[in-house]
């Protein structure tokens, strides 16, 4: 099946720097990048049975997504450099997408139960990119406050995330011409690389490759069939936790290592898909 899909998600990225061990508090600095909504576009494509309930078989498919540059909610950076539980300096601005980028592909096999459904388990790949730009807003700080220009460039960050997944759906066609599924992907095999620019601190860069955050996405379809084209309307869930690893930071070109940190995405996707049975 060859299909086309429009869309959102709705969500946030997180990004995190941990203090050295031995101290109380485990997070030093957390910023979120909100992403309230950020609209795509894309196409997909599906190989396997066209009746899935005649016998097993196996299955393969792929999806790509393309993000609509837009602003998308704020920016909040926090930072606790005292003992306390409460936080020492506050920052908030308009966030941008400035790029979204999603690529899935999964391949498995096929199980009918008759009469009732049949089942799908799978491995899935996914490689997702979010590229962020904060302006604007203004900051409270121990020793002062105030407000950026609206137009000011305060800070850049870019999440690629790469994830391998292992999942199983059911899918029910008892009602025919619409069908149900349910699936759930979940996996530890999660790696993010990040990159993040900071212009007004003498265009000081940090560079993160984190790992090992546990990846959980579960996910909803129901489907209509009329002839040789098919829609559907999909919802899923997906959170990526805390990963962890080395950072490295950058002010003149030159790379050394800075601590740890880490990296989370929290949103929903909802979208409709269109595709063509051939």
């Amino acid at each position: 099946m060859l299909g086309t899909q429009f869309g959102f998600v709705h969500g946030k990225a997180l990004e995190y720097v941990y203090n050295p061990p031995g101290y109380e508090r485990k997070i030093l600095s957390e910023l979120i990048w909100e992403m309230k909504p950020v609209f795509y576009y894309g196409f997909l494509l599906d190989f396997g049975l066209l009746d899935p309930m005649s016998r097993p078989g196996i299955f393969a498919s792929t999806s790509f997504k393309v993000g609509v540059p837009a602003d998308t909610g704020v920016m909040e950076d926090r930072d606790w450099l005292s003992p306390s539980d409460d936080f020492t300096h506050f920052s908030s601005s308009t966030n941008k997408t400035r790029e979204f980028l999603w690529l899935d592909a999964a391949v498995g096999a096929s199980l009918p139960v008759r009469p009732f459904f049949y089942l799908r388990t799978f491995i899935s790949g996914s490689w997702t990119r979010f590229s962020f730009t904060a302006r604007g807003g203004y900051w409270a700080y121990p020793s002062s406050s105030g407000y950026f220009e609206d137009d000011e460039e305060v800070c850049r960050y870019q999440q690629d995330w790469f994830l391998l997944a292992a999942g199983i759906s059911m899918v029910t066609t008892v009602l025919s011409p619409f069908s149900f599924d349910i699936s759930v992907k979940a996996s530890p095999l999660t790696y993010c690389k990040a990159v993040d620019e900071h212009p007004k601190r003498d265009d000081t860069t940090f560079m993160d490759y984190t790992s090992l955050g546990f990846f959980l996405e579960p996910a909803f379809g129901l489907s209509f069939t009329a002839e040789r084209v098919e829609f559907s309307f999909q919802a899923a869930w997906r959170l990526t936790e805390k990963t962890r690893g080395e950072s490295f930071e950058s002010s003149n070109g030159l790379f050394y290592k800075n601590g740890e940190a880490g990296a989370g995405l929290l949103f929903t996707d909802t979208r409709l898909i269109v595709t063509l049975r051939i």
